[in-house]
This record gives C-alpha cells, sequence and structure tokens, in this order.
C-alpha cells in the first residue's frame, strides 16, 4: 500500500513528453554542442574554426609537453586569441557548467529533506552564512593576508559551519525533522543577514570594501581559472552521484518519517548527512563564483513538472539542465550590455523569479504525499 502511494506521490499530475534516458542524452549532447557555441560569441566574436583549433592546440600540449601541441603556435598557443579563448572565455563556461550542477543539485536534494518545493540554499540560510564569511573576509583585509583565494575560502567556511549549526538547532529537543529544519534556516539566515548587514553599516565606505563585498554578492564568473575548475567539476561529479545513488531514500523522504519508518529506513541520519553534502556542493559554488539566487530553486521545478519527483531521473536531469541554464546566462551577461559585463547572479534572478511565479501558476504536480 505504502509502496503504491509512493510510485503515485512520484508521478502524480506529470504526463511526460519523452523517456527521461532520451532526454538525459539529448541534454547531454546540447551541454557538448553548447560549450564551443558559447565561447563564440562576446565583445569581439571569434569563428568557430579558429576556436576549434585553439582548444585543440592546448589539449594536445597537454598530453605531448610545453610547446609540442599540434597547430601553429604562433596563432594558437599565445597571443590575444589563445588568451582569449583558453585562458578567459572557456574556463569561465567550464565553471559555470559546474557550478550550475552544484546549485541545481543541492536544490534538490535540501527540498527533499524538508518536503518543501520553496527550499533551497537561501531558505535552510546557507547562502547567507557564505555571505557573511565573504563580508568578513572583505572587512577585516584578509585577502592581504591570505591572498585571493580568502573570500572565496571564508564563504565556504561560512556556508558550512551555518549548515552545521542549522543541523544542530534542529536537534536540540529531539530528533531533527523537515519543519525544525526550516525553522533553524529561517533564524540562522535572520542572523547572518543582520550581522552582515552591520558590517556593511559600519565599515569606512571610503576603503572600497562596501563596493567588494556587492561585486561578489552580484555573483560573477570572471574569476574562473582552471586550477579552480579541476577542484569544482571533480566535486560537482561526485557529489551528482552519491546522491544518484541515494535516490531510493531521497523518494522516501517525500512520505515523511513516520511512512519511511515502515518501509524499514530512518531518515534521521540521512537527513543531516545528505544537508550537509549537499552543503558542501553549495559552498564549493559559492567559493567559485558568489552568490546566485534561483538557480537550484527554479531548475529542480522545471525538471519535476516534466517528469515528477521520481530522483532517479530528478537529479541527473536537473544536473544537466543547471549547467545549461548557467552556461547560457553567463554568455548573456558578457553579450547583453556592449563592452560591459552584467553580473551574473542580477541575470540568474530576473529570469528565475518570473519563471517560478509562472511555474508555480502552472504547476500540476504534487511534492511529497499529503
Amino acid at each position: 500500500m505504502k509502496k503504491s502511494k509512493l510510485k503515485h506521490s512520484l508521478t502524480a499530475g506529470v504526463r511526460q513528453a519523452a523517456p527521461p534516458y532520451f532526454v538525459m542524452l539529448l541534454l547531454l549532447t546540447l551541454l557538448l554542442l553548447s560549450l564551443p557555441a558559447a565561447v563564440t560569441l562576446g565583445s569581439a566574436p571569434i569563428p568557430p574554426g579558429e576556436i576549434y583549433r585553439v582548444i585543440w592546440y592546448h589539449l594536445t600540449e597537454s598530453i605531448l609537453g610545453a610547446g609540442k601541441g599540434l597547430g601553429d603556435a604562433a596563432r594558437y598557443g599565445q597571443g590575444s586569441l589563445s588568451d582569449i579563448v583558453w585562458f578567459v572565455r572557456l574556463p569561465r563556461l567550464v565553471l559555470a557548467i559546474g557550478v550550475g550542477s552544484c546549485l541545481s543539485v543541492s536544490g534538490v536534494v535540501m527540498q527533499a529533506v524538508v518536503r518543501n518545493p520553496m527550499a533551497d540554499p537561501y531558505v535552510l540560510g546557507i547562502s547567507s552564512g557564505a555571505c557573511l564569511g565573504a563580508i568578513l573576509a572583505i572587512v577585516f583585509g584578509l585577502g592581504a593576508v591570505f591572498g585571493s583565494a580568502a573570500v572565496g575560502s571564508l564563504a565556504f567556511i561560512g556556508a558550512f559551519v551555518i549548515s552545521l549549526s542549522v543541523v544542530a538547532l534542529a536537534n536540540l529537543g529531539g530528533k531533527a525533522n523537515s519543519v525544525k529544519l526550516v525553522l533553524a534556516g529561517t533564524a540562522v539566515a535572520a542572523i547572518c543577514s543582520a550581522v552582515s548587514s552591520f558590517l556593511l553599516y559600519v565599515i569606512n565606505t571610503s576603503s572600497g570594501a562596501v563596493e567588494s563585498v556587492m561585486r561578489w554578492m552580484l555573483g560573477s564568473l570572471a574569476a574562473a581559472t582552471w586550477e579552480n575548475n579541476l577542484m569544482i567539476l571533480p566535486v560537482a561529479l561526485i557529489g551528482l552521484l552519491f546522491f544518484w545513488s541515494q535516490y531510493r531514500a531521497l523518494n522516501l523522504m517525500l512520505l515523511g518519517d513516520e511512512a519511511a519508518m515502515t518501509l524499514g529506513m530512518s531518515l534521521k541520519n540521512r537527513r543531516t548527512m545528505y544537508l550537509l553534502v549537499a552543503s558542501l556542493l553549495v559552498g564549493f559554488a559559492v567559493y567559485s563564483a558568489g552568490i546566485l539566487g534561483f538557480v537550484g530553486l527554479v531548475i529542480p521545478h522545471m525538471v519535476r513538472l516534466l517528469f515528477g519527483n521520481e530522483h532517479k531521473f530528478l537529479l541527473p536531469l536537473t544536473s544537466l539542465l543547471g549547467s545549461i541554464f548557467l552556461l547560457w546566462a553567463d554568455v548573456l551577461c558578457r553579450v547583453i550590455i556592449p563592452r560591459t559585463e552584467l553580473p551574473i547572479g542580477i541575470l540568474t534572478s530576473l529570469i528565475g523569479a518570473p519563471l517560478f511565479i509562472i511555474l508555480m501558476a502552472k504547476s500540476s504536480y504534487s511534492f511529497g504525499v499529503d
């Protein structure tokens, strides 16, 4: 009886337009085609053929050794063309793929953990903790001591510490449940926002700290490097594979603790573990790109609307769609205003908020079991 109820809840109100595995392959193909196409777009358009030659040269150079890449080294291995393609545009697009996957997957998991379709890193206070960590790094000038990674590192630490705090608060007076997690996250987010606002109010505005904080809070992929990408991409892939292996438990979370217990699974420890792992994904995303809103909220809803709540399909589809969305959002940020780059956090909010309202107005799926 419970199993049939779960199966019904995962697909209620949903008519799948195509088999999920076919859509996964389609989205993966679209992502692979979007990457080189997006590199051609920018303030200085570059022919696709030139881009492929630059990428081919640097890929073969990484295998054969410095200066031994296949192609014209003078044109494709150095100079402005090589710098724009290999060291500016391509790294930030690859970073967009990793960050988009991290935020989308963490959004799916957080919504399942708390059984709340409105849950995302903002609601649970994780983004507020990351913001507070970044503000502390900028206000106290930690970048001069620990280098350029100080802001992102403190943001990562802030996100993880806040997630631990939310879990600890939710476990006070008994075991944590979805309602207590949301309430704890809301309370912790309010505290972090108050402290952040106080710091911004009292710091010396002439020092440029406020401007630095605002630039980081608005989000940007401009600081992308291959070294950073080699960190964020494995994290995104491992996080996706981990949660994909846990899809049955995530499905049961939609039924609630009591129903899951009748099916032989305790959710208390799993809920805490999933929240901490999702917080790590958010922390790495914040470390790399700053605060980006609505990615972890809108993308999961779009996929749920088409394919239901079955996490076996929901997780990979959300990861791919989130990567594609953020990749093209970065392209728009570079081309929408001539000779100026729009902060990507502004664009994701401008697109995400109206889209979320439309999805909520038209959505026919059920979230969990009432």
